[in-house]
């Protein structure tokens, strides 16, 4: 056998064999990807209203305030193999990210599933209460504590299901506002927190300590979620869904619905963002995913969350317009200049 002959033969067998190695290597990596977006002013799966309100008149409304999501491929037990995340990596609908930036480590997939889907049921709540709090309805909220972790130093002081009055004489209505409250403190810091179980409010004084990936945040190692008192019923139904990021386009649903005429002017308007109690929009993760999962659907405007404007604006799909978006209000006030005709509307620009 010829050098040149022997040469491609044995090239050949590397490429072969690197092929082998290379489809079967598990990488801790996990594979982003545009998910399903969905109208919340539509229907869902079963054929009811995604979000339906009972008690309150309700109007009529058209187009498309989509919320959408992101979908993965990876994480611990289904990783990967080396050629699928070097494929991702050059594809430019793909996002190929650490494994701990979706599992965190210690985390099972399980544990991981059912934190989003409290922070679905949490983002809820929170929606109807930044609507009603836009249409100036009154909300009773408190804060629960969702669950206590161990050998933290609220671990043996606090319980599921207690609620938080105050904190350090200040009162809390609202998740947001025991970590406002929190972000005054430093690890090390005296802690008091006023609490509510069986009806009767006791005081108690922790000292706040700091999680292992925030040295300087302080924290006393509890999970807490909103509770309202809605004056109507209001529920949504997305069906398999979870986390936060879906609050701005619930809540703006809801309005939608609660008010004459229609926000959107029939447009296709996609979005996401988280929402707190009082009407902010918080940034969320897989921006560029979710902005090609609004534009293949249809959307010809995306409302972006301030805090993810600059990356937004260097990875919009051609014909998407990104709307700026830091509050519900705002939200609502762009909406309004884009179907009117008057008015500004912020738009997103890079860095």
């Amino acid at each position: 056998m010829s050098r040149r002959a022997t040469t491609l033969v044995v090239t050949s067998v590397l490429i072969l064999v690197l092929g082998l190695i290379g489809a079967v290597i598990p990488v801790p990596y996990v594979a982003l990807t545009p998910g399903p977006t969905t109208n919340t002013l539509g229907k869902n799966d079963k054929g009811s209203p995604l979000v339906q309100i009972d008690g309150r008149q309700t109007y009529p409304d058209e187009g498309h305030l989509n919320f959408t999501t992101v979908a993965y491929r990876g994480g611990p037990g289904n990783r990967l193999d080396l050629f699928t995340a070097l494929r991702g990596w050059l594809d430019s609908r793909t996002a190929v990210v650490p494994e701990e930036t979706v599992f965190p480590k210690n985390e099972s997939v399980k544990q991981v599933e059912q934190e989003n889907t409290q922070q679905m049921e949490s983002s809820q709540q929170s929606a109807v209460a930044a609507a009603l709090t836009e249409l100036k309805v009154p909300v009773r909220g408190t804060v629960s504590v969702d669950s206590v972790q161990k050998g933290m130093p609220a671990d043996g002081r606090l319980r599921p299901g207690d609620e938080i009055v105050a904190v350090d004489g200040t009162r809390t209505g609202t998740v947001s506002a025991v970590t406002a409250a929190m972000g005054g403190h430093r690890p090390g810091d005296a802690v008091t927190v006023t609490y509510r179980r069986g009806g009767k409010e006791s005081k108690i004084k922790l000292t706040a300590v700091a999680p292992k990936a925030e040295p300087s945040r302080a924290v006393i190692g509890i999970v807490l979620h909103d509770r309202f008192a809605f004056p109507f019923k209001v529920k949504i139904t997305v069906g398999d869904v979870g986390g936060p990021s879906a609050g701005l386009m619930f809540s703006l649903a809801i309005l939608d619905k609660l008010t004459p005429g229609s926000l959107t002017g029939g447009r296709f308007i996609a979005g996401t963002g988280t929402i707190t109690p009082d009407g902010q929009v918080g940034p969320i993760g897989g921006i560029q995913q979710k902005m090609i999962a609004a534009r293949d659907a249809g959307a010809t405007v995306f409302l972006t969350p301030a805090d993810n404007c600059a990356e937004a604006a260097g990875a919009a799909p051609k014909g998407l317009r990104l709307v700026k978006a830091d509050s519900l209000h705002g939200a609502v006030a762009s909406l309004d200049s884009m179907r009117t005709g008057k008015g500004a509307v912020p738009a997103c620009r890079k860095a």
